[in-house]
């Protein structure tokens, strides 16, 4: 279903994106077949490339053949892409074989990669000339204006998160806050909701997070649910996959959009949308008000197979009703049924909690997790003693399921801010992305598990994104919490 409307205001909205020239010295080496280097630009970019191809001895009388291995980190370079056999399409591994039929000439690479590493092989020459690479161009984009953000002075291990957030979610800001640069260069609802918040303390781009609700909208699945993800070429079309926890995110992206704007308009415009997927997913509940998971459907939570999502959807849709319920009030709307639906899904929700063991529990199996009680917290379902009780008592339960992405941390730090917890917050916060910074990285990573760091769901490490949308929150977490700043101008809900 399209939404001619929608689409044309997220059209208007389109950004201009900013353009930084890089230029690295080739070095001038006369290469052989099967001679290679390997060059560093320092930091993490997402952009073109051009490499500059002369030559020693006679005149080229054959093409110049060559592969091209682009690698985020540097320990992709030590993988063989032929090896990989994973579930994610070898296609997005960043290695290119080129003809080049002219030398000596600029080679224009036309694709954009996400790199900070870039490995040249030289395969075919010809035994009369030597190709030499003589420069490196690389034009950078984004559509982030780093004049917008800011000035706070932080020092130290503060300075190095809030620098490695902002680059990761420079890298991510495209014509749309894409998930990763490398892969898969998509819109998603949840890497979206994450983005907003770091972009509200930081580039301040306020219009594309406004494009990119507008997006969602305007593309949608069957009776109007929104889509997970939406493609934008050759045109805009939603995927056909659905999130019950991303679909519902829609609504609190809304709302924090309207917080730091104060745009009225497409708080107006866009209410009949949130609405919309309340009432298809309503029909997801039991008549005491408990989920039925397998109505609800995908439910991610986590990237982590072991986790049971009961609790965290039924967390999740009540994070969403509270949301919902001050956007229908901002619109003028009729609350009642919004509210006597929260208390009876809030009270549900306290059924799964278990006094012996003083955690929520999920599922068949009474599964206690990290993300269960990370998710009821949020959504104030106990009350804050209580969570804080919790979240105390958490790191003791030895065979709770753990967090295993940086998606799932930022939701546990959010709940010890929100706990009161703001000390354990700070550390927390600074020893998992900082084991990342510890790494070498100059963004922060899609997946992190400080005991395994390399860890992939995929089938192999070569496809992971190492400069990922949703790890991008440290500089939120510093800027809105930790450090003095202006008051802002935005709506009142």
């Amino acid at each position: 279903m399209r939404n001619e409307y929608f689409l044309r205001k997220a059209e208007e909205l389109k950004p201009a994106l900013f353009r930084e020239e890089i230029v690295l010295d080739g070095e001038g080496k006369p290469m052989e077949d099967g001679e290679e280097v390997i060059y560093d630009f320092g930091s993490h970019y997402t952009g073109y490339l051009r490499i500059d191809f002369g030559y020693e001895g006679h005149h080229p009388d054959a093409p110049l053949t060559f592969s091209v291995q682009f690698a985020e980190i540097r320990e992709e370079l030590d993988l063989d892409p032929e090896e990989y056999h994973g579930w994610i399409s070898r296609s997005w591994i960043q290695k290119e074989t080129v003809h080049l039929d002219v030398v000596p000439s600029v080679c224009q690479l036309n694709r954009r990669y996400a790199f900070r590493y870039v490995r040249i092989r030289i395969l075919h020459a010809s035994g009369n000339y030597r190709p030499v690479i003589r420069k490196l161009f690389l034009t950078a984009v984004t559509s982030a204006d780093s004049r917008n953000v800011p000035a706070v002075q932080f020092t130290g291990d503060d300075l190095v998160l809030d620098r490695i957030s902002q680059r990761t979610l420079r890298n991510c800001m495209q014509e749309v806050f894409e998930d990763g640069p490398k892969r898969d260069r998509r819109l998603w609802l949840g890497d979206l909701r994450l983005q907003a918040l770091a972009n509200y303390q930081t580039f301040r781009n306020n219009d594309l997070v406004k494009r990119c609700l507008y997006l969602f909208a305007g593309s949608t699945l069957d009776e109007g649910r929104l889509a997970s993800n939406i493609f934008l070429e050759p045109q805009v079309e939603c995927d056909d996959q659905t999130m019950f926890d991303y679909t519902l995110f829609f609504i609190n992206t809304l709302c924090d959009y309207y917080r730091e704007s104060g745009d009225r308009e497409t708080l107006s415009d866009l209410q009949p949308v949130c609405m919309r997927q309340y009432e298809l997913l309503k029909n997801c509940f039991d008549t005491t008000g408990m989920i039925d998971t397998e109505k609800a459907g995908r439910i991610f939570a986590d990237w982590n197979f072991e986790l049971d999502k009961q609790a965290c959807g039924q967390a999740v849709w009540i994070y969403a009703v509270r949301d919902l319920i001050r956007i229908c009030r901002e619109c003028g709307e009729d609350t009642t049924e919004l509210e006597n639906d929260l208390k009876m899904k809030t009270a549900a929700a306290m059924r799964l909690y278990d006094e012996k063991t003083g955690m929520f529990v999920s599922g068949p199996e009474q599964q206690i997790s990290w993300a269960s009680q990370i998710w009821m917290i949020l959504a104030e379902v106990p009350d804050r003693d209580l969570s804080e009780k919790i979240l105390r008592r958490l790191p003791e339960i030895k065979d709770a399921v753990q967090l295993n992405s940086p998606y799932a941390y930022h939701h546990y730090i959010q709940a010890l801010i929100n706990t009161g917890m703001k000390d354990e917050a700070y550390t927390a916060m600074h020893e998992y992305w900082g084991g990342m910074a510890a790494l070498g990285a100059d963004t922060f990573w899609e997946l992190y598990n400080p005991e395994q760091p390399y860890v992939s769901p995929y089938g192999g490490l070569i496809v992971n994104s190492f400069c990922h949308a949703w790890s991008c929150t440290p500089t939120y977490f510093l800027r809105k919490y930790y450090a003095e700043k202006e008051p802002d101008d935005g709506g009142d809900i």
